[in-house]
Formats: C-alpha cells, sequence, structure tokens
C-alpha cells in the first residue's frame, strides 16, 4: 500500500465520500488514491469555489470537507475558502502538495511557505511521512473535528505519496463518539429554578444549536417555559419562524436589531444555545443588562469578548435543553409587558413587501414556491440581509450562508456541494449580480457534475450594500456600479437553462420550471439598488 493509499483510506474511514479542487503534478497519485478509497473527486474551476464546495458537502452530510490543492498557486487561491472554512467552523482537510525533501533546500520554482500563509487559518498543519502516515491524518482529522471545528492542513509529497508505507499499514480509525453527558442533577435544578422564576426570560440559538441536532430541544424548551427566541442567521430554522415565540435572526440588519436588542437588554434571563458572537456585528457587544443572568450551553468555549456569562456549561446541547424541561414545573407565562409579541409585530411591519416588484417580492415568490425540504443558500450583500429576516424557516440547516467571514461568491458553491451530498433535494442559490461574476467558472462545474441547482441572481447593477454606506456617509458613490450581464445567457452558454423576470408571475413561472429541469438554471430579477433604502 502506497501512502497515499493510507492517507486516502484514512479519510473515508472518517466518513468522507468527495473531494473537490484541482489538480497538479504534485497530487495526481494523492487523487487517485481517493478515488479508489471511495472519495470521489470533483473537478472544479477555481480552488477557493472548491472549498466552499466542500463545506457546503460538509455541512450536508456532517462529515469532513476535503479541499485538494496543488501547491504554490494553487493553495493560495483557496486562501478565501480556507478562511472562511475557519470562521464558518467547518472540519475542512486541506491536502497539498509540497515539494519533495531531497530538493526542497535548493528548489524555489512556485515555492512559497505554505504554512505560514496559513498559520492564522488552520487549527494545525502536518506533513504526512511514510512512517506512522494513518496516525498523522487521522490526528489531524480529530482536530478539524474538535470544538471548535475549523480547517486542517496536509502536506503531502509527491515521492511520499508513491513510496510504499510502512509495514502492515493500519490507515486511521476513528474512536466511536460518545457525546459529553449533561450537567449534574444540581446544576440543572438551579437552572431549573432561575427558568421559573424569570419575568423575562429569553433564548437566542447558534449555529451549533442546529448543526448538533437541537432543533427539538430548543422547541421544547421554549414552549415549556413560554420563552420567545432570536437566532442567528445560519441557525435560521432551528426554531421553526412561524411559531408565536418566534423573533426570528439578528446579527446583521440595524433594522431587525433596533427592535431586538432592546428586547435582549429587557431580558432578566438568558440561555444561549450553541450560540456564537463570531455571527455578530459591534452592535451585538454586551447585548444584556448587567443584571441579568446569562446561561451558556455550548459543545465547547467559543473565543470571543462579545458579552460575559453567569454560566458557561460544556455539553450536549440537547441532552442539556431537554433536561431542563424534564420534570419542571409548568412555567407562569412571561414578558407581561408584551414587549415581545410587539416586536414580533414591528418586525412584520418593518420586512413588509412595499411594492409589487423588488427583493421583498422576490422572495415572497420563492417562500411561495418552494417545497418546504428544500435547502437555500444566499451570497453576502444586502439581499442576503433582507432575505434572512424576511424569508421564514421552519428546518434548520435548510438556509446556509457565510455567516461569520461574510464573503461574496459563496451562495453558488454552497448549492453544488449541498446538491452533490443531497441530489433529491430542490437546491436554490440566492445571489447578486456582482457575486455571480466572482464565480462564473461554478456554472461549468455545475453543468459537468449535471448538478441541476436554481441560481436566482437579483440583479441591481451595483453593490447595493456599499453604494447604501456610501450614502448613509453622504460620499459619492465609487466603484460599485457594474454592467448588465445577460445572465441568462451566460447560462445557456455554458449548458444550463435561463430566463429574465420582471415580475412575481415571471418569476414564479420560471422557478416552478427550473425546479423540474435535469441542469442548472439561472433565473435573473431586475431589481433596482435603491430598493434595500431604509429597509435593512
Amino acid at each position: 500500500m502506497r501512502v497515499a493509499d493510507v492517507v486516502a483510506r484514512t479519510i473515508a474511514n472518517y466518513g468522507a465520500r468527495q473531494a473537490f479542487g484541482m489538480p497538479g503534478g504534485e497530487v495526481v497519485t494523492l487523487i487517485a488514491a481517493l478515488n479508489e478509497a471511495g472519495v470521489a473527486f470533483l473537478l472544479t474551476r477555481q480552488e477557493s469555489g472548491a472549498a466552499i464546495m466542500a463545506a457546503g458537502y460538509a455541512t450536508a452530510t456532517n462529515t469532513p470537507g476535503v479541499l485538494v490543492t496543488t501547491l504554490g498557486p494553487g493553495l493560495a487561491n483557496a486562501v478565501n475558502g480556507i478562511a472562511d472554512a475557519s470562521q464558518e467552523h467547518v472540519p475542512l482537510v486541506v491536502l497539498a502538495g509540497v515539494v519533495d525533501r531531497g530538493v526542497r533546500g535548493r528548489y524555489t520554482h512556485q515555492i512559497i511557505d505554505q504554512r505560514v500563509m496559513l498559520r492564522g487559518l488552520v487549527k494545525g498543519c502536518f506533513e504526512v511521512e511514510a512512517e506512522g502516515a494513518g496516525a498523522v491524518t487521522a490526528r489531524a482529522l480529530e482536530l478539524a473535528l474538535a470544538h471548535p471545528r475549523g480547517p486542517v492542513l496536509i502536506e503531502l509529497a509527491p515521492g511520499t505519496a508513491l513510496q510504499a508505507a510502512e509495514v502492515a499499514p493500519d490507515p486511521g480509525v476513528p474512536p466511536r463518539r460518545v457525546k459529553a453527558a449533561v450537567p449534574a442533577r444540581e446544576m440543572i435544578a438551579a437552572i431549573q429554578a432561575d427558568l421559573a422564576g424569570a419575568k423575562r426570560p429569553l433564548l437566542i440559538a447558534g449555529f451549533d444549536a442546529a448543526r448538533d441536532e437541537a432543533a427539538d430541544a430548543v422547541l421544547r424548551l421554549a414552549t415549556a417555559f413560554n420563552i420567545p427566541v432570536i437566532t442567528t442567521y445560519k441557525a435560521k430554522g432551528v426554531f421553526p419562524e412561524r411559531h408565536p415565540l418566534a423573533l426570528g435572526a439578528a446579527g446583521l440588519s440595524s433594522l431587525a436589531d433596533g427592535i431586538l436588542l432592546p428586547v435582549c437588554r429587557a431580558a432578566d434571563l438568558a440561555i444561549l444555545a450553541g450560540y456564537d458572537p463570531i455571527e455578530m456585528r459591534p452592535g451585538w457587544l454586551n447585548p444584556f443588562d448587567r443584571d441579568a443572568h446569562v446561561i451558556d450551553i455550548a459543545p465547547g468555549p467559543y473565543d470571543h469578548g462579545m458579552h460575559s456569562a453567569t454560566v458557561r456549561i460544556e455539553a450536549d446541547i440537547a441532552a442539556t435543553l431537554s433536561a431542563l424541561v424534564d420534570g419542571a414545573a409548568p412555567a407562569a407565562p412571561g414578558w407581561s409587558c408584551g414587549r415581545p409579541a410587539i416586536a414580533r409585530a414591528e418586525l412584520e411591519t418593518a420586512f413588509a413587501t412595499p411594492q409589487p416588484w423588488g427583493p421583498h417580492a422576490v422572495f415572497d415568490a420563492l417562500e411561495a414556491v418552494l417545497p418546504e425540504k428544500a435547502v437555500i443558500t444566499v451570497d453576502s450583500g444586502a439581499h442576503r440581509i433582507l432575505l434572512s429576516q424576511k424569508m421564514r424557516f421552519d428546518r434548520p440547516l435548510s438556509l446556509l450562508q457565510s455567516a461569520g467571514f461574510c464573503t461574496m461568491g459563496a451562495a453558488v458553491p454552497l448549492a453544488a456541494g449541498v446538491k452533490l451530498a443531497q441530489p433529491s433535494t430542490p437546491v436554490v442559490a440566492v445571489v447578486g449580480d456582482g457575486g455571480l461574476e466572482m464565480g462564473l467558472g461554478d456554472l461549468a462545474t455545475l453543468r459537468d457534475a449535471g448538478l441541476p441547482v436554481v441560481i436566482v441572481v437579483l440583479q441591481d447593477r451595483s453593490l447595493a450594500l456599499i453604494e447604501l454606506k456610501q450614502r448613509q456617509a453622504s460620499l459619492p458613490m465609487a466603484g460599485v456600479r457594474l454592467g448588465a450581464t445577460k445572465f441568462e445567457e451566460v447560462a445557456r452558454a455554458c449548458g444550463g437553462e435561463g430566463y429574465r423576470a420582471g415580475s412575481t408571475a415571471a418569476l414564479t413561472s420560471a422557478l416552478e420550471t427550473a425546479l423540474s429541469a435535469k441542469v442548472f438554471s439561472v433565473i435573473v430579477c431586475d431589481i433596482e439598488a435603491g430598493d434595500y433604502a431604509g429597509r435593512i
């Protein structure tokens, strides 16, 4: 067995079944080994998009994402996608080529210090040798999967990849994972007493609650103690947003935060379930009253200084929330002032559709047409803020986005990764024209991989969010205007279907057709950048 085979089989043992990237001479043996081990390799058009595709696949399957790059420019081009995995807490395994040790001290062509380049973005860097290849690879995977999850770099020289592995090679096998027990009974009883005595309880759920299958427990706790629920953008759906206790998502919309932060500051008890403030903006610094009791429940610590907590519990989120409900006395209705209900009504008014056509109407049509099991990915920009506030989701992980890193160009590769993992699931990517132009090569990847993703483009011929910020600062527009690319024609040229919509009826018709298509579809919605002004 070659060293490359040991690396590939170890990665397969940890559940990975798909790798993404672009080949180079230094990784051809590794790619062959991955395919032989059952980890299929998908050719993408550039490495940063490949990293984000791997993130979408990892999120949809709860397995490690795998990115393969050649050395030098290949790995350098992946930096944005690796940084996204770092801040989005994706267990991304970055497999990169490196020059053979024998010439490393003399050879300089395409050579950079890859470890230095990625040091601030990965949890660890490893180079695999013939001895202990399985153990080293397994160590890297364990680190990627440990809380908080994140990317790791594994370097493999082409000569080493071809070497025979040590005698009786033992590809790394993951341990059987047992989630941490709930807190001690005394701690549970103390929190139950806090809940029983709270007059204004609040629950904030984050992405770890969504990813760790805690949605049912969040619903049980909220309904048992009449607790209103706020989520982060990426956790939307972990609490059903049509429920009367739902206050929707927060973190990027100044309009929404102006309504929700006063609720947070009025709370006398705040329970944080898998809530990492990396998704939030500076307005969420110290969002709770200094006398509020803040209970932070997470699988491990989060590195931030955004707020303090009265109690930090590192345990299984779902089990801990369920234990709080079990055996608890019925709670009296809280919030006698009615502030959460008022906030809910204010949010509905603030994000109501103001006109027959525009971004609000686009999202109304999406919510009306898409089946319940659909997954939406959304790119960064003004449209993401509005979509994340306006559209309602009742299932966790049904809206995916770059929320901690907020990178542009993420929606289409995220959608590709999800569709590859869940072929029968309708997957829709919502992008702005600027974001789509960043990664037009992704359309060719969708074609070659046979992935019938639906792409909805809000074309306002502007970087609308930045234009809005310039206007708010009374600055002249600079560097934000875009030409009017005919994306529907680009889609057809790349082997997909293309449509243009200027009304709800046209969009609805195009969506219904695209959802049953065998190839990817691009639906261009003509809107105006000014439609966001004062509305996000």
